[in-house]
């Protein structure tokens, strides 16, 4: 299974990335997913369940622990349609 997980970390700085912004950006560089992407707002990042899940709990314990008042998550279970490709039931002869 695949999932995609998307967060925010608060409170914002919109001066300079507070030390559990980068905390939180860093966990999900440094973990084994695929497709990061980090920005100023919101992150996300997507690979397998066992690999998001467990940056999910590193990055809300080191997040928190470097100041986080609150994080916002959503986990997403993807499919191949999601990723553009042909998922099943798609295609000729779908019913």
């Amino acid at each position: 299974m695949r999932l995609r997980v998307e967060f925010t970390t608060e409170p914002f700085d919109l001066d300079e990335a507070p030390a559990h912004a980068v905390v939180a950006r860093e966990v999900i560089q440094a973990a084994a997913l695929d497709a990061v992407d980090v920005g100023p707002f919101g992150n996300t990042a997507e690979g397998g369940a066992d690999e998001v899940l467990g940056a999910v709990d590193a990055l809300l314990r080191e997040a928190l622990e470097a100041g986080a008042t609150r994080v916002s998550l959503q986990v997403n279970v993807i499919g191949q349609e999601e990723r553009g490709g042909a998922g099943p039931g798609s295609g000729e002869g779908a019913k």
